[in-house]
């Protein structure tokens, strides 16, 4: 029996309205928000832009579609209200469809971006489908996180014909893994009640929080050593980012949570604003 709070029951709720509750429709949005900035920063031709977005949303409704379809069973069994599949407000058979028509559309944009891009994005996609998959349940749980978010940017610099600076890749690498760690948090119960046992749940959820804020602040200091702000700039950057950090760590209720996030969402804004 599930310990979280039990969401609003989606049965009921249009086709349209749970093929996209299956598809993990905030982190999906999150990270083509992200691709699109990037592609932005690059400073890509507008159709180019045009094409990595659509192929990072491809991808990332099939990864979302997959998880649901994989985790069906365990949803089920922990209670899960708020996914479509588990409660049966979704069909098996239209999100089997609409994920493969994803990964055929996700193969076919990621290749119109060229060769090198088509297949460092692919490798993304398979990277967060190894995730779904089974690598959710080991310590190695942080590897596709770390491996999509920075392969992430080298699919955005080599659909320019360029490799990444380094800093891209390892800044992402590193918010992808602390992105891991907040985005499992709210789920800990439901997955230790069906068997998951990844790299945050044998941290526990008091671990969690801090390890995430010391990865997170790595990834700031990474950025800014590479892109070279202005030193003003950098200390300023650095004191908020060490001041969430020490929320994060010395905080009560959901203040350790939102400073987190509000890490996460620096260190992606520098990658956007610091390229």
């Amino acid at each position: 029996m599930s310990t979280r709070p039990v969401a609003p029951d989606v049965t009921g709720s249009s086709p349209v309205r749970a093929l996209v509750g299956a598809a993990h429709a905030g982190p999906t949005l999150a990270v083509t928000v992200l691709a699109g900035l990037l592609s932005v920063a690059q400073g890509l031709a507008p159709t180019t832009t045009v094409v990595v977005v659509a192929a990072v949303l491809a991808g990332q409704l099939s990864v979302g579609w997959s998880n649901d379809l994989v985790d069906r069973a365990r949803d089920r069994a922990a209670g899960r209200r708020d996914k479509p599949l588990a409660t049966g407000a979704a069909s098996v058979a239209v999100v089997r469809t609409a994920c493969g028509a994803a990964v055929l559309a996700c193969v076919v944009l990621s290749f119109a971006l060229g060769p090198a891009a088509g297949l460092v994005h692919l490798g993304c996609v398979a990277s967060a489908w190894a995730y779904n998959l089974g690598l959710k349940a080991t310590v190695w749980s942080w590897a596709p996180y770390a491996v999509s978010f920075g392969g992430l940017t080298a699919v955005v610099t080599l659909a320019d014909g360029e490799a990444p600076p380094w800093w891209w890749p390892v800044g992402a690498a590193l918010l992808g893994v602390g992105a891991h760690l907040l985005n499992v948090l709210p789920d800990l119960a439901d997955d230790a009640a069906t068997g998951v046992r990844g790299l945050p749940h044998r941290l526990g959820p008091r671990r969690i929080g801090p390890v995430a804020a010391v990865v997170l602040v790595l990834a700031t200091a990474v950025v800014l050593v590479g892109a070279g702000p202005p030193l003003a700039v950098s200390i300023t950057v650095f004191t908020v980012v060490l001041g969430l950090a020490a929320v994060v760590v010395v905080g009560t209720g959901r203040s350790p949570f939102a400073a987190a996030v509000g890490i996460a969402l620096v260190d992606a804004l520098l990658l956007v604003v610091a390229r």
